[in-house]
């Protein structure tokens, strides 16, 4: 089992190399990113964008351009596009978000026609944190893309983060679908659906892991808390996930867990076509390349 965000790379590469198209790779710590995943054999890579930038960029770090396939495009909506036709076209694997806003980039992806989602599918950005607070790796969602998912969209988003939790060689993982209050309580939304999901669960319709819910976050993280407050849950004190009822609950998470405790990430959208890899404009070269790696370890 993957404990360390580092172990990703090199058991991705077991795998298998796979086809990457990035949109709009006008950025340094993206092409530096790519790039060492090209010299680590994860990937062979293409990079859509303005050539000049890019060149540019490779010749001010070091970095041989030849390593790459180069597509000019000017505009990054042009880019998305044309990396989005790439994949529909079977001439790539991933997918991953250059200098383009997320909200361009997302856009492609779910176009009713030639995006990556098909029908009705439900997209999430999953995102798998290591923070030194904590004594493994702990996978979340959704940081980006639904804001207020209902029943049916959480119930996707557990299978997702199991899914996850499997390819990182966690064959059972604990999720912890998160509320304000471990308690049952039928007028508060997140904790209703918790209790449907766990309930769905225990009958077989959520599998390969162990979800419990509703929960605290502090309950579904720390031990002791959970003795204190006599919560009796497989999951809490030791989640590997955590499922939480919207957008602002998460994002608000994420950035704590990345700005004040400094833990590293890697961060994809699953349910399109192929992973599309979704880290910020702002990340570093190390958390795309490791979003890279389980974009790769998961496709």
């Amino acid at each position: 089992m993957i404990k360390k965000l580092e172990e990703l790379t090199n058991s991705a590469v077991l795998k298998g190399k796979k086809r990457l198209v990035v949109a709009y790779a006008n950025d340094v710590h993206t092409i530096e990113a790519v790039h060492k995943a090209v010299e680590l054999g994860l990937v062979s890579a293409t990079l859509i964008g303005d050539r000049s930038i890019i060149e540019h960029i490779c010749q001010e770090h070091g970095i041989n351009s030849n390593s790459f396939a180069i597509i000019q495009e000017e505009t990054d909506t042009k880019c998305v596009s044309r990396a989005i036709t790439m994949i529909n076209a079977g001439e790539a694997d991933l997918l991953m978000k250059g200098l383009v806003s997320t909200d361009k980039y997302m856009k492609g992806i779910l176009a009713k026609e030639g995006g990556l989602v098909a029908g009705k599918g439900v997209l999430s950005h999953v995102t798998v944190l290591e923070l030194p607070v904590y004594h493994k790796l702990l996978i979340i969602t959704d940081v980006a893309v639904i804001p207020a998912p209902d029943i049916t969209q959480k119930a996707a988003l557990v299978r997702y983060v199991i899914q996850v939790a499997h390819s990182l060689g966690n064959v059972a993982p604990k999720v912890a679908l998160i509320a304000p209050t471990e308690q049952v309580l039928p007028k508060i939304e997140s904790c209703a659906d918790a209790a449907i999901l766990a309930k769905m669960a225990d009958r077989g319709q959520l599998t390969g892991g162990t979800v419990d819910g509703p929960l605290s976050l502090d309950v579904a993280l720390d031990k002791e808390t959970a003795q204190i407050k006599k919560v009796s849950s497989p999951v809490a004190g030791d989640a590997d996930c955590l499922v939480f009822p919207n957008i602002e609950s998460a994002n608000v998470f994420f950035k704590t867990a990345t700005k004040l405790c400094h833990a590293e990430l890697a961060a994809f959208v699953i349910g399109a076509k192929v992973p599309c890899i979704l880290t910020s404009r702002g990340d570093t070269m190390r958390s795309k390349l490791y979003s890279i790696a389980l974009a790769a370890l998961s496709a």
